[in-house]
């Protein structure tokens, strides 16, 4: 693309200046009527100018935005305080999320991943089965129906997939290993929320759960999932760091935590200088300081947890008889696995380890749009340049077709170029990012003597 919009930008210096019509205005910005309709910046819904103290914490009391991210994406219009813990998403963010989930879908695919959802009202029943309904505690929203029957809102969904799997009866060895996933909101009753959309209490989540024959072939799987997470997050040009996890209230045997170090981050973890070794120190003794594996120097960080994987064994099989039928015609329990990957964390996250204290910078591949188109104002001396500012739209759109879609005009021609860097938060310079788009371009043409 850089290739192609330095072609774009040559071409359109080279273009002969043209007088601006008296009354050139930026209205609806049709276009001929073979080209699509543009799209413009007045046209975006962003709230704006959020005051600080209208964000409130969960006792109802004014709450600081206590983290970069949660204060750029505030102040910039991308999400808005509904509650505490909950956040209105505004198309921009909703563009970006968009993305990633095709970045994710991609990668679950490539490995076998199908696709489906499940309820997020999931009954009592179920996680009294698993022993949960009591071991989650306060962190399950619940909630009964006028018939009193009892039910919570789903922050994970190990049991809802288990129940699912073992209705079927009939499931088959040759049909194994199976991963199934979903993309939705989840619950969890955070006590204190906090940082925005890194710590919520409704969250937007990937979680697989696979199915397969034996042991052997279930760690395969985990290590083909965890593969794919690395896949993810390197696409998306982050620092990660992959750390052994404690299984918490989810369960199994084995657990691996991909974490982005940023000093807000919430968990400690220790990394060894020289050797791979990794891990959250909730895994290893208080007093340790030395490398497990090869008696290195451990160095502790923060970080930012943005995946988890588990390797379940027959825990969820076991409770809910979930088995598929041998070669041989015998029943026997499936081997399960579950992953999850925080969408709505990531983007957080993403906007905490990238941008600057004062300037939102997103990953390429999931900023809201890839160009924004910026003129000069409306009467100033370099106006000249704005006459030609459709055209450099449609012509970008007509030599990079992918950007179709993806391109905005900033048709603000009241506002100062200082102005505009002000609401959009970004440096107008190529390769900046910022609470709009990937790349800015700010059009000063002068008219030739």
């Amino acid at each position: 693309m850089a290739l192609g919009m330095e072609w774009l930008l040559r071409r359109w210096k080279e273009l002969p200046p043209r007088a601006l019509p008296r009354q050139y205005r930026y209205r609806c910005h049709q276009g001929p009527p073979h080209r699509a309709k543009r799209l413009v910046l007045s046209q975006l819904f962003q709230p704006l100018n959020l005051r600080e103290d209208s964000v409130v914490g969960p006792e109802g009391k004014p709450d600081d935005l206590t983290c970069k991210s949660q204060r750029l994406m505030t102040q910039a219009g991308l999400i808005y305080p509904s509650s505490p813990g909950c956040y209105y998403c505004m198309p921009y963010t909703v563009r970006a999320m968009e993305k990633l989930v095709k970045v994710i879908d991609q990668e679950m695919q490539a490995i076998g991943g199908q696709k489906l959802n499940m309820p997020s009202l999931s009954s009592a029943e179920l996680w009294r089965t698993s022993g949960r309904w009591d071991l989650m505690g306060k962190e399950l929203f619940r909630l009964a129906d006028r018939h009193n029957k009892e039910y919570c809102l789903g922050p994970t969904h190990e049991e809802t997939i288990a129940d699912l799997i073992a209705s079927q009866g009939n499931l088959s060895y040759k049909q194994l290993p199976l991963l199934l996933y979903q993309i939705t909101w989840k619950f969890r009753d955070e006590p204190k929320p906090r940082f925005g959309l890194l710590r919520s209490r409704e969250f937007y989540m990937k979680d697989m759960y696979t199915f397969d024959t034996c042991e052997e072939a279930a760690r395969r799987t985990y290590s083909l999932v965890s593969e794919a997470y690395c896949n993810v997050f390197n696409s998306l040009g982050f620092r990660f760091v992959k750390v052994q996890a404690d299984t918490g209230s989810i369960g199994g045997s084995m657990s691996h935590e991909f974490q982005l170090p940023a000093g807000i981050g919430e968990d400690r973890l220790v990394i060894c200088s020289n050797c791979s070794f990794s891990a959250n120190v909730e895994t290893i003794n208080p007093d340790q300081t030395g490398c497990p594996v090869c008696k290195g120097k451990l160095a502790e960080t923060k970080g930012i947890e943005v995946g988890h994987t588990f390797y379940l064994g027959t825990k969820y099989s076991s409770f809910f008889n979930v088995t598929f039928h041998t070669a041989q015609n015998k029943p026997v329990l499936a081997e399960m696995g579950c992953y999850g990957l925080g969408i709505t964390r990531i983007l957080a996250a993403s906007l905490e380890v990238l941008s600057t204290e004062d300037s939102i910078r997103w990953p390429t591949l999931i900023a809201p749009y890839q160009v924004c188109l910026i003129p000069p104002k409306k009467g100033s001396k370099e106006e000249m340049g704005a006459a030609l500012m459709d055209n450099l739209y449609d012509s970008i759109v007509e030599a990079v077709p992918q950007i179709k879609g993806d391109a905005v005009l900033d048709d603000r021609t009241h506002l100062t170029i200082g102005r505009l860097h002000v609401y959009m938060d970004t440096p107008l310079q190529e390769g900046a990012s910022g609470s709009l788009g990937h790349l800015s371009l700010m059009l000063e043409r002068r008219s030739q003597a």
